[in-house]
């Protein structure tokens, strides 16, 4: 992977802050029941913003994002991963 400059670091992980706080918005109906197979879609998205918070310096944005996946993978556990 080719070096990255030193500002597009930080933006990464705004960026994954950003993704995280969209998923856990949409998670919100996803709690109600019969919706809660919403979270097929909402768990790949949270990690996939774990994974530009990796590329970043700081943790805060990937840390938040498997929280939100975690929280998700629960939900998902919970209603038999259909409801």
């Amino acid at each position: 992977m080719a070096q990255m400059r030193g500002h597009v670091k930080p933006m990464l992980n705004l960026l994954s802050i950003a993704i995280g706080l969209v998923t856990l918005i949409l998670m919100i109906p996803a709690v109600f029941p019969l919706l809660g197979a919403l979270n097929w879609l909402l768990v790949p998205m949270a990690l996939v913003g774990a994974l530009v918070g990796l590329m970043s310096r700081h943790r805060s944005g990937q840390n938040f994002c498997l929280l939100v996946a975690g929280f998700g993978a629960l939900r998902l556990f919970l209603g038999g991963g259909i409801f």
